[in-house]
């Protein structure tokens, strides 16, 4: 096993690391989701539910990478951190997700046919915005607090960052956006979550595998 990997296994779920910055940082999230609500931005809300949502479910498959093949995820994030709720996923970067999504469906233009550059908006803040995400990536592992151990998912290779870490995020949130009836939109939204919920309580909970 990488020493990455041993590294966050050391203190996943380990309550001891509690930070009290924690609790402003939920404030914040608590207040961005309020003010939107306020405003009837439901469309907005889950949009950001679904970004959030898809993340959840990379963190999940993230995971059992490191339980199938015993050596490292494919990204981790050994700390330091207040918790570390998966071996990829910190509880500050679990509240930057939650609020990314509204952040960027911000962004769109109001008529989705509309383009930037030549480039249809959606498609324009979709590509933009899973590259700078890829570029944060790259000061994170820079710096040592996010890890690649896997030679298809590194600086060299930052092609699947980009398709899988982050555009599939980009699109399920301003695909939710999109959807014509209210209908669509909580169905596809309350699938992600159910997914992922399911996911969560099966090999977190009952298998004890991420």
């Amino acid at each position: 096993m990488s020493d990455s990997a041993l590294q966050a296994l050391s203190i996943l779920r380990d309550g001891s690391n509690y930070q009290w910055y924690v609790i402003p940082l939920l404030s914040f999230v608590f207040y961005v989701y309020t003010v939107e609500a306020e405003r009837r931005n439901w469309n907005l809300i889950l949009a950001a539910l679904a970004f959030w949502g898809m993340d959840w479910f990379n963190e999940i498959w993230n995971g059992l990478v490191l339980r199938f093949t015993g050596y490292a995820p494919v990204w981790g994030e050994p700390g330091p951190t207040a918790y570390l709720i998966l071996v990829g996923l910190n509880i500050e970067t679990m509240f930057m997700f939650a609020v990314a999504g509204i952040v960027w469906t911000k962004m769109l233009l109001p008529n989705k046919e509309d383009k930037i550059l030549d480039i249809n908006n959606r498609w324009f803040v979709a590509i933009a915005g899973s590259a700078f995400c890829v570029f944060v990536e790259y000061f994170l592992n820079g710096v040592g607090a996010l890890t690649w151990d896997w030679p298809w998912w590194n600086r060299g290779a930052p092609w699947l960052i980009f398709l899988f870490g982050y555009l599939t995020f980009f699109i399920a949130a301003f695909w939710v956006y999109d959807m014509k009836t209210m209908k669509q939109k909580l169905q596809t939204v309350g699938f992600i979550w159910g997914f992922d919920i399911i996911c969560l309580i099966l090999f977190m909970g009952i298998l004890k595998w991420i």
